[in-house]
């Protein structure tokens, strides 16, 4: 037998953990929002060199030429989806796979799947049977306390933008201040939770 290359020897890499999926969320939210992920990196009890990590390998696994399908690679990290329920989007039945975020417990991981198993859509929702939060003023809006569609459904019509990265939204709408008077803003999301918000006008 031949001997083995130095590349052969190297242990295999660990698999993405749910943990380590929770932390590349955190990562795509840092620019944004550096303070509450911090505090939230601390609660998982990682490092900030474990959270860079975790998302190098994702990285790595979503550009893979080897790469599975987005589905495929969601169930490999994260385990089978705690629940699948089917909606309808204009005339075609899709499903909906969720799975449970520990550091928002309220939320849930939603892919949404078309009929022929590509994914549509992978964000964070709200989970279901929990109450959405109360957003009346641009002062409701303040960093994760909303998904898009609370905010569009509470703001409409708003009106969607192309994000700056796959994994985020953006939103125009117009909403009251504090002195009642309505602004135009724009909302902007991460992984599909509200991350800021600015006046446009």
């Amino acid at each position: 037998m031949g001997r083995m290359s130095p590349a052969d020897q190297r242990p295999a890499a660990r698999p993405l953990t749910p943990l380590d999926f929770q932390l590349v969320l955190l990562r795509r939210m840092a620019d944004h929002n550096p303070g509450p992920v911090e505090d939230a990196r601390r609660e998982l009890g990682v490092s900030l060199a474990a959270m860079r990590e975790a998302n190098k390998r994702w990285q790595a696994m979503v550009r893979s030429p080897r790469a599975r399908g987005a589905a495929a690679r969601y169930r490999s990290v994260l385990g089978a989806p705690a629940s699948v329920t089917t909606r309808t989007v204009g005339d075609l039945a899709c499903e909906a796979w969720l799975w449970p975020v520990p550091l928002w417990p309220t939320l849930r991981f939603e892919v949404l799947l078309g009929p022929n198993g590509a994914v549509w859509n992978e964000w964070l929702v709200r989970a279901p049977g929990t109450p959405a939060p109360e957003l009346r003023t641009l002062a409701d809006l303040t960093p994760w306390s909303c998904t898009v569609d609370e905010a569009a459904r509470a703001f409409a019509p708003a009106r969607p933008l192309e994000g700056t990265a796959p994994t985020r939204w953006g939103l125009a709408f117009t909403a009251p201040d504090g002195e009642g008077v309505r602004r135009a803003a724009v909302a902007e999301f991460t992984w599909g939770l509200l991350q800021r918000v600015a006046l446009s006008g």
